[in-house]
């Protein structure tokens, strides 16, 4: 178990290295959650996440000169990459074949070595041991299975308690569990009566079940769009820090996250990667108890783009903003023009439309027409669909 003394230590050494990332209060957040919200906006840290605290705090204390290994899939490959340049180690980092290509170019841009070995992250982690055992020099840095790292991330907490002594509870994502037993070891040292709150995404519940077995367990499998956080096991050492300093872990299902997402981009004007994102997920779905200022550790901002696009996509059909409907029309001049002009008459804006004759069920004078179409809310969907039924349509919502 770490201590305070471990997390104080590493904020001197991380000190003239990271990037301030002081606490940020915005209102339509707090009136959106019901509660005062304030983020911890880690993804404007150096590399786009708090990786580069525990990476740095573990290689600074390594002898000059030598290799630093690594595996991940984006946050840690950076972060130890960066951290390994300051400090003049070569890196080498093993990433999957299905990285996304911006994280993979990034880590080369720190002076990395990249290779790319294996389908999952646990596949490049079995490899960059295996380099790290083979290679004479060279130093394997865990991505949360190492006191130096948790101290390292632990050094997030110390600034929270100075930049919101007010807060009630403090809400931290988890992957491995480095970052939350580093956070949650700081706080209550330094502001004793604040809760923690961990948060896994609903498809990664390696934390949830690991407290509930009492020891470390392998998920067989994890699926979600969390890929930050998508982590099969937790270790030992993590674990207990879980146990004794954090009061509760809650679930986010994927619709939750890529809402969290849209709503960053569209009120904060923030980037953020959907593992940062669960925590204030977790405060708006109502995860989250009491009343009181809640502050949501947001983790990382190294999304991919076209990640992104898909994110922004689905944020907007869970927030109700997108509305699919199957019409059936008769096939005749001027039907399709009519059902697009009673659309417009209700203030949707129209994204795509399909027209089928051919493979579908409708009568021989018949045609199948689908609407994508753009609206404000979940009620104003309602609305559409009552109002093309009175107008006398055959109207299927979809998925």
């Amino acid at each position: 178990m770490i201590s305070l003394q471990d997390i104080e230590q590493a904020a001197q050494r991380v000190a003239g290295v990271i990037r301030p990332t002081p606490i940020v209060r915005p209102d339509s957040l707090s009136r959106l959650a019901g509660r005062p919200v304030l983020l911890k906006p880690e993804y404007q840290q150096r590399t786009g996440s708090f990786k580069i605290r525990g990476a740095y705090n573990h290689i600074s204390r390594l002898p000059p000169g030598g290799t630093v290994v690594a595996a991940s899939a984006g946050n840690h490959a950076q972060g130890v990459a960066l951290a390994a340049a300051l400090t003049g180690h070569r890196s080498v980092i093993f990433m999957p074949v299905t990285a996304a290509l911006p994280k993979v170019n990034a880590t080369r841009s720190y002076g990395a070595e990249v290779r790319l070995e294996g389908d999952v992250v646990d596949d490049s982690l079995a490899a960059a041991k295996a380099f790290a055992a083979s290679a004479p020099g060279a130093v394997f840095v865990p991505p949360f299975d190492d006191p130096l790292i948790i101290a390292g991330q632990g050094t997030v907490g110390l600034e929270v308690a100075a930049e919101a002594p007010e807060a009630e509870v403090v809400v931290v994502p988890i992957g491995g569990g480095g970052l939350i037993s580093g956070v949650a070891t700081a706080l209550a040292h330094t502001l004793r009566g604040c809760k923690v709150v961990g948060v896994e995404a609903a498809g990664a519940t390696s934390m949830v079940q690991s407290l509930a077995a009492g020891r470390s367990v392998t998920l067989p499998g994890v699926a979600t769009m969390a890929d930050g956080i998508a982590v099969k096991t937790v270790c030992d050492l993590t674990l207990s820090h879980v146990q004794a300093f954090v009061d509760e872990v809650v679930t986010v299902d994927e619709e939750q996250i890529s809402q969290a997402v849209l709503l960053l981009l569209e009120r904060a004007k923030a980037v953020v990667e959907p593992a940062g994102a669960v925590a204030l997920a977790a405060i708006l779905a109502g995860k989250v108890s009491g009343r009181g200022p809640a502050v949501a550790v947001l983790s990382g901002g190294n999304v991919d783009p076209l990640l992104l696009i898909k994110l922004i996509d689905h944020g907007l059909s869970a927030a109700g903003r997108y509305l699919r409907l199957r019409l059936v029309l008769a096939d005749h001049p001027g039907a399709l023009a009519a059902a697009t002009a009673a659309v417009a008459s209700m203030g949707l804006n129209v994204l795509d439309v399909e027209h089928h004759r051919a493979g579908v069920r409708v009568g021989v004078d018949e045609v199948e027409v689908l609407f994508t179409l753009e609206t404000r809310d979940p009620e104003h969907r309602e609305q559409v669909v009552d109002g093309l039924r009175a107008r006398g349509y055959r109207v299927e919502l979809l998925a």
